[in-house]
């Protein structure tokens, strides 16, 4: 059989074993009926505070564990807390250094955008000069 070490089993063997051994006594009594009564009284009194202390003791155990498992979800809520914020703080420095490099990529863009059109321009303006200086020759008069 499997031993059942929560003690709510026990208090169940606690009151059949008392109601056994009142039935026992009551039978085999030296003592007069009045005498037994008040042994009985007196037994079930005793059964009674009992179960008040048990109950007792079972409701600060359960309070003990209600406590403990409060105090373990705040600490996993706390840690959870804590990683979400490392995440965060991890995400927010990627972003910063990804911003950085693009807006070098795009100053670097521009700069080569600039470059580009000033050669583009000063090779349209050489070939405006070319055109003239070729197209300029001195023009004959027939008449």
């Amino acid at each position: 059989m499997a031993d059942n070490d929560n003690g709510s089993g026990g208090f169940g063997w606690f009151l059949a074993g008392l109601g056994i051994g009142a039935l026992v006594g009551v039978l085999y009594a030296p003592k007069s009926g009045k005498e037994t009564r008040d042994e009985l009284v007196a037994g079930a009194l005793e059964a009674r505070d009992r179960a008040n202390e048990m109950y007792a003791q079972g409701l600060n155990q359960a309070g003990q564990y209600v406590e403990q498992g409060k105090q373990v979800a705040g600490d996993y809520v706390n840690k959870g807390k804590q990683a979400a914020g490392d995440y965060v703080d991890k995400g927010k420095e990627y972003y910063d250094k990804g911003r950085t490099q693009w807006t070098q990529y795009v100053d670097k863009g521009k700069d080569l955008i600039q470059t580009q059109a000033e050669a583009a321009k000063a090779a349209v303006e050489a070939g405006k000069e070319a055109y003239v200086s070729k197209t300029a020759e001195p023009v004959k008069s027939d008449a």
